[in-house]
């Protein structure tokens, strides 16, 4: 019986590149997206790139052939198309031609033509779901059909195609492709069940839904029906059909048919020739490749591996196995279990083995812990049966009690599918019936058992996550459930499909492009091809992508198995009788569901019964943890979007949030163009770093985990945290209050310390496993091309005993010069690394006892070690060091501890070359010096000078911190500052080390600690603003131009709103929409037009484009309750205010990515081990000076070019034609001149101003003569504004003010905004390390008014609510409000603009080629 395996569609979003294509891997069903919608060819066009004998499938263009097997295993090819003719008129200073360009050299762009996706505003409109139980949005309708697809459920295929053709929502040639689809799977269906009615159905299906509609049909969709054909007729009647469809293929378009080798076989194409004449004629000169030819090619396919250390001789001492945590869940069981198939190699490094054995190892490590996890919940269930102890008195046994859960959800889900099979027939449906019909294609691609296994183990993940005695938020809950599902069942089927059939293994590939050449029934014509720059940097794009399941289906398959878990999920409560004292049991149910008031809104959480509390803080659950460890083999190298990394598991090459969709299309699309192979190939390098642990830190650490005491980072076992006494009975209740507040801090404490212990246990557990062999981490990035290890509890990025943990699993001999810098490296990670390089050395050499007492007697001697600020660290390196000078000569010593280089402030110094700040150059080590600048301690020293003179004018805040300023204290906000941390941020920041370093400071000043910490941070931010002038000013310039791009429309959008377009989004219902409309205002139903996010490209070709925008609501029905869900979509207004400030720091953070990965690329060239945690790169000692030059020269590459005025033209070019409402200031003679205009006109309006300003531009550009003077003469507010040569306001001031490199808010305060501590804004934030306040603070307390200050003083001695009662918060206020006043700026008016983007600031006086010099850069 012949099979094909399921439909794998790609995404409709998929950019449709007008551009010269390359053969590509292909999914067997094309999906929608696929094919081109524009400069279409029908099938009667001449067919002139075909070709005899060496004929190439691919009948779009011409492309460049190269076998399956090298297609495959090339990672993501540069862009092959050559761009001579555009670069005739980029400027040098962007274009710096390379004659033999290498991987390392930053490749030549051209900001006039940046990558641009164009996608339609809110083109689906959504309906109701219909009686059949077919949704009515677009994107569930194609979801809903690919599920169908899958599991085989035509007839609700059948539907979905019918709702597209009867609500119109695609074209003809669109939906010939979903035809085409339902075809191919009919077909295969009729494989594995043949139905002698099947071919019949078929052809009726032909006749009414594709001939008789007109849709231009495809050679697939010919293809489909001759198989119908051959498979189910015979002699005459096979005869007619074969003539008849072969007759919808003119000339030679027969070729296309013929391409067609995955639907048609040799031997049907012998049995189409024998009775077609024409198609006998063209078979003559075809040449068919080799049946088996596909699995040679995979056969051959053989990654490349690098020289790897020699094997290790197994031990002779056995290790001791490592102390667990005193608990019952399942996390430490589940990662024992997984890990528990490496025990057979212990001693033997797997590495030794072929690579075919490696990477069935590693595929059988990939694969999940779903069916070990149950299991295990088996097991233990038997043997507590077969002890008598799985009673009803059973309390601890949770796995035991999850395996009873496992059964009764199996069997509750086993008759949930019983009921979806009754709720499909059903004629007439109601609301359950529908809802059943909607998720019943997705549950149903998997199994009751395996969905209640993910179910438990996903939902108990996601309470311990949130905290098991706070219960969780229902929208979260199910949102965590719907992911791990969908991520479980895309796994099944892509495990299915690579499971090879014998029908498969014969078919040919037939490379796929984003153009199909359609049959129709009309009169042919011949669509001219696109324009050549265009098509070169243009993609289409639409909104519409399958890569996840949308909202509402997620939110319905995670409401049906909660709903399922909650009502079959119990637990045996034991509690003591209180008179009697025996023990009595009670089942109850494991979870509830209620509803809590939180801001105003009623909010449905689930919480957890205080049985299964107790059980679960015992021990975190353990997540899919097979998904989440090293690899045996090296990394997968990228090649897609979705393809590289782990073998098995799928992983994406950029980290996007769920409905942040801009960032993949452009990277997808930057993928396709070959824009994307230096980044991916950076991922690369990093990824083939082979790693080992390091057994001799690995022994002591285990020893001192298992003694179960406090040492290092490592938390106690039993922390001894005193609670403190209860104090008696008083008449004040404040006493009793602060008492429970310290019992409740004593008790989270030593829930930290447990949950800490717990996650270094994991850690342990996996160092222990992989402790003899040779293992890598796979990488991917974040939007701003920010590289992180995929394997999330042990990598190099962890805390400072995973990094002791590792070293490279290659080794290198020291040298003189390596010797050399594992002394500094030593020094480094001991503290002292603000010395000159020569001064490490010898606090080495003055340390060599403290390094040998270390080395060998690591926990009885003196413990010196301990006393680093990286101790796990300084301990390896201790070991280092002695196994060095020990060795016969340590130049010849082979070592394999990565050396550290760490940048001075990255960001800073980013800052600084781009503004040439000599002075802020000079603080981060650009410029050469005989010892290291601090920048940290230079801001620190610049506050006490500052907080010395308050002292002399008798501040209170001047002394109450005096001589507690340190290093330390400022170093966080120094650091993300430039990262965008706003002034709460910083306060915050700083509050957190005062605690750290002075827990009484509040008793011992007087004075709130959150107060202080303001005053801190207020000299802070001013002696930041002294110090980076340059920078500042860059800063402010990249504000400001996210906030014009963040108010502008484009012509797009002018044209939609000219013709009378309106786009309601398509996640409001309309009753919903009506109300918002009424609460509109004209200007807000405009700003809700602007969606042009900030997107630029990095250095290395990378778009980057920030995702905040204001997501809308929808309200969805489910079996718990009502739920209002924020849906983020392309099509939602943008977030201005996140957008401006999240700019300047996203902008750093994509150049510091691309200076990381350059330098990895040209490491790699030269043969170095490298690793990366961002600004800190990892070498072997002997490799460090080569690094080192590396470094400075990838830096130096970055700056040289500027950086900053490419980036204003690639502004210029993307944003061309836009308009952007800007803001006048009231009083200045441009605006009393517009004004005057605007009185004169009457009745003018902003978006007739704006359609009038679209006319003008228009006019202006036309090559009429008589039209350009006509837009001459035309005057609008616009014009006058360029007629009086009017420079354009920098209207985003107020929003950089809250994070304006050293800037300080210029805020009113209230008593309360003083007496207590801001609320922090926990919205995902990527602008700072810490969550920062919208709200912002104020310095206005903290300025040299003596009176308001000795009021404030008086103020903190009385309560809140006396110094209401006194008056005195009262006047206090009235004043501030005085000042506030004083301060405010009057209101600007609205004016529409021609999007252009200010000066780009001078430059300063800094040579960054001066830093080659610099020996403190990175050190």
């Amino acid at each position: 019986m012949l099979m094909r395996p399921p439909p794998t569609r790609r995404s409709f979003s998929l950019p449709r590149l007008n551009t010269a294509r390359r053969p590509q891997l292909v999914a067997r069903h094309p999906s929608l997206h696929s094919f081109n919608t524009k400069g279409r060819r029908l099938l009667t066009a001449r067919v002139d790139l075909l070709r005899r004998r060496n004929f190439s499938p691919d009948v779009q263009g011409p492309v460049i052939q190269r076998s399956l097997a090298t297609a495959i295993s090339d990672p993501i090819r540069r862009d092959e198309v050559h761009f001579d003719h555009l670069q005739s008129h980029i400027p040098n200073n962007y274009i710096h031609p390379v004659p033999h360009p290498r991987l390392y050299d930053i490749r030549p762009f051209d900001p006039s033509s940046p990558l641009l996706v164009k996608a339609q505003d809110d083109p689906f409109p959504r309906s109701r779901i219909n009686n059949h139980g077919i949704p009515g949005g677009f994107d569930e309708m194609m979801s809903v059909f690919d599920a169908c697809l899958q599991v085989g459920k035509l007839d609700r295929a059948a539907l979905v195609i019918i709702r597209f053709s009867d609500m119109e929502l695609l074209p003809g040639h669109d939906l010939i492709v979903l035809h085409n689809q339902y075809l191919r799977a009919a077909i295969d269906k009729a494989f594995e069940q043949p139905d002698s009615e099947w071919a019949q159905s078929l052809h009726k299906w032909y006749e009414l839904h594709i001939k008789g509609k007109s849709l231009p049909q495809t050679s697939e969709t010919v293809a489909c029906m001759l198989k119908v054909s051959l498979l189910s007729a015979q002699g005459p009647r096979l005869e007619r059909l074969v003539d008849r469809y072969m007759s919808m293929m003119p000339g030679d378009a027969i070729y296309q048919v013929f391409s067609e080798v995955d639907i048609l076989t040799q031997q049907d194409f012998g049995i189409i020739a024998s009775i077609n004449q024409p198609a006998s004629a063209l078979l003559e000169d075809w040449e068919f490749p080799p049946e088996d030819e596909e699995l040679q090619s995979l056969n051959t396919q053989v990654s490349s591996t690098r020289p790897i250390v020699a094997e290790v001789k197994p031990d002779v001492v056995k290790t001791p196995k490592v102390l667990a945590v005193p608990q019952k869940g399942l996390g430490l069981k589940s990662l024992r279990g997984v890990l528990s198939f490496l025990t057979k190699f212990n001693g033997q490094d797997i590495s030794s083995l072929p690579l075919a054995e490696r990477r069935e190892i590693q595929a059988r490590l990939e694969h999940d812990c779903v069916d070990a996890a149950v299991n295990r919940w088996r097991e233990e269930n038997q043997a507590l049966m077969k002890m008598g102890l799985n009673t009803s008195l059973s309390t601890n046994a949770l796995n035991s009690q999850l395996y009873e859960w496992h059964w009764a959800l199996e069997a509750r889900l086993e008759k949930e599918f019983a009921l979806i099979a009754e709720s499909e027939a059903r004629e007439k449906k109601n609301v359950e019936d529908q809802d059943r019909c909607l998720y019943a294609p997705f549950v149903t691609q998997s199994s009751p058992a395996r969905l209640a296994a993910v179910t438990i183990i996903s939902v108990l993940n996601s309470i311990s996550s949130a905290g098991v005695d706070k219960g969780i938020q229902i929208s979260v809950l199910l949102n965590h459930l719907s992911k791990a599902v969908e991520e479980d069942i895309r796994y099944l089927i892509r495990h299915k499909q690579k499971q090879p059939s014998s029908k498969s293994r014969k078919r040919a590939r037939k490379p796929n492009g984003p153009q199909q050449q359609a049959v129709s029934t009309e009169t042919p014509t011949v669509q001219p091809s696109a324009d050549t720059k265009t098509a070169s940097n243009v993609v289409q794009a639409s909104d519409y992508e399958n890569k996840s399941w949308p909202m509402l289906i997620k939110t319905k398959v995670g409401a049906a198995l909660l709903t399922a878990l909650v009502e079959t999920a119990k637990v045996n409560v034991v509690r003591e009788h209180p008179e009697t004292k025996a023990l009595v049991s009670q089942r109850q149910p494991a979870l509830a569901h209620t509803s809590i008031h939180r801001r105003g809104k009623k909010v449905g959480i689930m919480l957890p019964n205080k049985f299964l509390v107790d059980l679960l803080k015992r021990e975190p659950p353990g997540d899919f943890l097979a998904r989440h460890l090293p690899m045996l083999v090296e990394p997968e190298p990228w090649t897609k979007f979705d393809r590289g990394g782990f073998i098995e598991f799928p992983t994406p090459l950029l980290r996007v949030k769920h409905g942040e969709k801009d960032q993949r299309v452009y990277a997808e699309a930057a993928v396709l163009r070959g824009d994307m192979e230096q980044v991916s190939k950076g991922l690369d390098v990093l990824g083939r770093t082979g790693w080992r642990v390091n057994r001799p830190v690995f022994d002591v650490m285990l020893e001192a985990w298992n003694s179960g005491e406090e040492l290092a980072n490592i938390p106690p076992l039993d922390p001894q945290i005193p609670v403190p006494e209860e104090p008696e009975a008083s008449d004040n209740p404040l006493h009793r209050r602060q008492w429970l507040q310290a019992v409740k801090a004593v008790e989270n404490r030593k829930s930290g310390l447990h949950s800490e212990r717990c996650f270094m246990n994991f850690q342990l557990e996996i160092a222990n496993a992989f402790k003899d062999q040779t293992f890598y981490f796979p990488h991917n990035m974040d939007f701003r091309g920010r590289a992180y290890p995929i394997p999330t509890y042990l990598n190099h990025m962890g805390a400072d005993h995973v990094r002791g943990l590792l070293y490279f699993a290659e080794g290198k001999e020291l040298g003189e010069r390596g010797l050399r810098w594992l002394k500094i490296h030593l020094a480094n990670v001991f503290g002292y690394d603000k010395a000159s390089l020569k001064d490490r050395e010898s606090f080495v050499t003055d340390h060599l006892d403290d390094i040998y007492d270390s080395a060998n007697n690591p926990l009885t001697g003196r413990r010196w070690w301990l006393q680093a600020e990286d101790a796990w660290q300084c301990l390896a390196t201790c070991f280092e060091i002695k196994a060095a000078l020990e060795s016969p000569d340590p130049t010849k010593f082979v070592s394999h501890l990565p050396v550290h280089q760490d940048g001075t402030c990255n960001g800073l110094q980013h800052y600084a070359a781009l503004g040439g700040d000599l002075w802020g150059a000079q603080q981060v080590n650009l410029e050469p010096g005989d010892r290291p600048a601090d920048v940290y301690s230079a801001v620190a020293e610049l506050v006490k000078e500052s907080i010395a003179e308050d002292i002399k004018a008798d501040n209170v805040f001047a002394k109450a911190i005096d001589g507690k300023i340190t290093r330390k204290v400022v170093k966080q906000t120094v650091m993300t500052n430039v990262y965008g941390v706003t002034f709460a941020g910083a306060k915050a920041q700083v509050l957190k080390q005062l605690d750290a370093a002075y827990p009484n400071i509040q008793q011992d000043a007087g004075i709130p600690a959150s107060m202080i910490a303001s005053y801190i941070a207020t000299k802070i931010f001013k002696a930041l603003s002294s110090m980076f002038r340059g920078a500042h000013d860059i800063q402010f310039w990249l504000g400001e131009c996210a906030g014009r791009v963040c108010r502008a429309i484009t012509p797009e959008q002018l044209d939609r709103i000219a013709s009378g377009e309106t786009t309601t989004s398509k996640k409001q219902s309309s009753s919903s929409a009506r109300a918002a409309k009424k609460s509109r205002t004209a200007t807000d139903t405009l700003l809700s037009q602007c969606r042009s996010t900030v997107v630029w490209t990095t250095p290395l070709r990378m778009p980057v484009v920030q995702p905040y925008r204001k997501s809308g609501t929808r309200i969805i029905n489910t079996s718990l309750q009502d739920l209002t869900l924020h849906i983020p979509e392309r099509s939602d207004p943008v977030n201005r205010r996140k957008q401006l400030q999240a700019f300047p720091p996203n902008f750093i953070h994509s150049l510091d990515a691309s200076h990381m990965l350059l330098s990895a690329l040209e490491c790699d060239e030269l043969g170095l081990s490298f690793a990366a945690v961002h600004d800190s790169f990892w070498t072997h000692a002997c490799d460090i000076d080569v690094m080192n030059r590396v470094l400075r020269d990838c830096f130096i590459r970055i700056h040289s070019e500027d950086v900053i005025g490419r980036l204003a033209a690639e502004f210029e070019a993307r944003y061309k034609g836009s308009l952007y409402l800007s803001r006048i200031k009231r009083g200045s003679a441009v605006e009393a001149k517009i004004s005057a205009h605007r009185k004169a006109k009457k009745h003018s309006t902003l978006k007739a101003e704006l359609l009038e300003e679209r006319e003008r531009l228009r006019l202006l550009a036309s090559s009429d003569p008589e039209e350009v003077k006509k837009g001459r003469e035309m005057v609008t507010p616009a014009s006058i504004f360029a007629e009086m040569s009017a420079s354009q306001p920098l209207s985003s001031t107020e929003e950089m003010e809250a994070i304006g490199l050293g800037d300080i808010p210029d805020a009113g305060a209230t008593p309360e905004s003083v007496l207590s501590e801001e609320k922090e804004d926990n919205e995902d934030d990527d602008m700072a390390a810490t969550p920062d306040s919208d709200a912002v603070d104020t310095d206005t307390w903290f300025e040299k008014d003596s009176e308001v200050t000795d009021r404030l003083q008086r103020m903190l001695q009385v309560s809140h609510f006396a110094s209401h009662l006194s008056g005195e918060a009262q006047e206090i206020v009235q004043k501030s409000s005085a000042k506030s006043k004083a301060r405010t700026k009057p209101p600007g008016i609205n004016v529409w603009l021609p999007l252009a983007f200010p000066e780009v600031p001078q430059k300063g006086d800094f040579d960054v080629t001066r830093l080659k010099e610099s020996e403190y850069f990175f050190s």
